[in-house]
């Protein structure tokens, strides 16, 4: 099948408005991620019915998710700045083949995850669990094995969705993933819970729990890959479904990008595993209880990072294809423009979440009183620097847009690694805070996040870098 679309130069506009550009590609960035955060929500409300144990299991597979999810979004990262600097450059031949050989990485790549989630689930349940929580290990590698079988098709949509970024089209990512999330949410309600009665009428379901939401997760995903696939073709991109072996060459050139992000998201999720190892070794029950509460809050904090985590999306593509046209400081104003809204946006919604923390968190685990208390004093924590953690996700969004995957990934090493684990543990146990320690710990070093993404930005190496 034929492309159906040719790209169109890209023109810019002598007096054009920063704000408005940016906006054009971040709103259905946002319009999708706010989505993302209903489908979150509901996830965490569906498991937060269950028993304890599956609520805990769930806290420790968020770190396994996080890997195999910013693994694929490393591939993604790269397939946007390739294909968006072609397109600014007006590179019609190399953006439809970037996009091509990117998607056959990516294959690879989902591949190997596939195994590795699989293959290690029951370590990865015994490294991250009390030891004396069983049901939570046993439940969690369920759910990792349930979550693998999608990871084939996580990868190709980030791919897929990554380069239809690139050529300045997150409208279509907004309808195919939307769509994908109203299935996700109505497969979860069908495979986690039994059939029962509701206003009279018989609905049914098969009772699997917590691996029901991991199945849930992977065939909305394949149904999304599928999607994706499908109207690729009718873009700008080509016939992106005829896969082919991708070439040494290529493979180079898209992991020289991909690499580092790889490693940075290796790095926070592996700072993540330490992290939740350190809530594990509380006394007594704390460890479960906290471990539980940190998905929890993470699904409410979602509320309040999403729409910068959407305004980083466009920074991305929109300093990719000034970087392609040669304008570097159109990219340096309009990555700008993104942080700064992403930092007043954020801190608009920080301030009610703050104030409903307790609510929220109560509404999705039920009765479980202690959860919910520990969920909100984390989310209450986090809100005072959320602010500068948009700013960290949008200026890094835009230094990753131009190619350059390295300086962010040495923001990960120095603030999770050299700073959150060590810190959490410290304030956890010698000086004796517990779990308020480490939220407080988490906090801080968001904060510090932001502050060096915003300065290794104003330095501006990044306009320098060659993809």
């Amino acid at each position: 099948m034929a492309s159906l679309a040719e790209p169109k130069p890209l023109v810019v506009a002598p007096n054009e408005r920063a704000g408005r550009i940016v906006w054009a590609l971040a709103w259905p960035a946002v319009a999708l991620n706010s989505l993302q955060v209903v489908n979150t929500l509901l996830d965490r409300g569906f498991i937060g019915h269950l028993d304890p144990a599956a609520l805990t299991a769930h806290g420790g597979a968020t770190n396994v998710l996080f890997l195999m999810f910013s693994l694929a979004m490393a591939l993604g990262t790269a397939t946007t700045a390739i294909v968006s600097r072609a397109y600014g450059a007006g590179n019609n031949g190399e953006l439809r083949e970037g996009a091509r050989q990117a998607l056959g990485v990516s294959l690879f790549g989902a591949v190997l995850a596939m195994a590795v989630c699989a293959g290690l689930a029951a370590v990865f349940a015994a490294a991250l669990l009390p030891s004396t929580d069983h049901a939570a290990r046993q439940s969690m590698e369920s759910f990792l094995k349930a979550y693998a079988v999608g990871l084939p098709a996580i990868y190709l949509i980030q791919v897929l969705a990554g380069s239809l970024r690139g050529i300045g089209d997150t409208k279509s990512p907004m309808v195919i993933s939307g769509i994908q999330i109203a299935l996700h949410i109505g497969l979860n309600y069908l495979f986690i819970f039994p059939g029962h009665d509701l206003a009279g009428a018989r609905v049914p379901g098969l009772g699997w729990g917590l691996t029901g939401a991991g199945a849930a997760l992977s065939l909305s995903a394949w149904v999304s890959a599928i999607g994706y696939l499908f109207y690729a073709s009718y873009t700008p991109l080509g016939a992106q479904w005829r896969l082919a072996l991708p070439s040494l060459a290529w493979a180079k050139r898209i992991l020289r990008i991909a690499i580092p992000a790889a490693l940075m998201a290796i790095l926070r999720v592996g700072s993540l595993a330490a992290f939740t190892i350190v809530l594990a070794s509380l006394p007594g029950a704390n460890g479960s209880t906290a471990i539980a509460a940190m998905s929890t809050g993470f699904a409410i904090e979602s509320m309040m990072f999403m729409p910068a985590f959407g305004l980083s999306i466009a920074a991305a593509t929109l300093v990719g294809q000034s970087l392609g046209m040669r304008r570097p400081d159109r990219a340096e104003r309009l990555g700008w423009t993104a942080g700064h809204y992403a930092a007043l946006v954020t801190l608009l919604l920080s301030i009610p979440i703050f104030l409903a923390a307790p609510s929220i968190a109560s509404l999705l685990v039920g009765n479980k009183v202690e959860i919910a208390r520990e969920a909100a004093l984390l989310i209450q924590i986090l809100c005072v620097t959320e602010v500068l953690f948009a700013y960290a996700m949008t200026m890094i969004g835009a230094m990753q847009g131009a190619g350059d995957t390295i300086r962010p990934m040495w923001i990960t090493i120095i603030c999770m690694w050299g700073l959150r684990v060590p810190l959490a543990w410290v304030l956890a146990f010698p000086l004796g805070y517990g779990s308020k320690g480490a939220w407080i710990a988490m906090s801080v070093t968001q904060a510090i996040q932001g502050v060096m993404a915003i300065v290794l930005f104003k330095q501006g190496q990044w306009k320098h870098k060659k993809v």
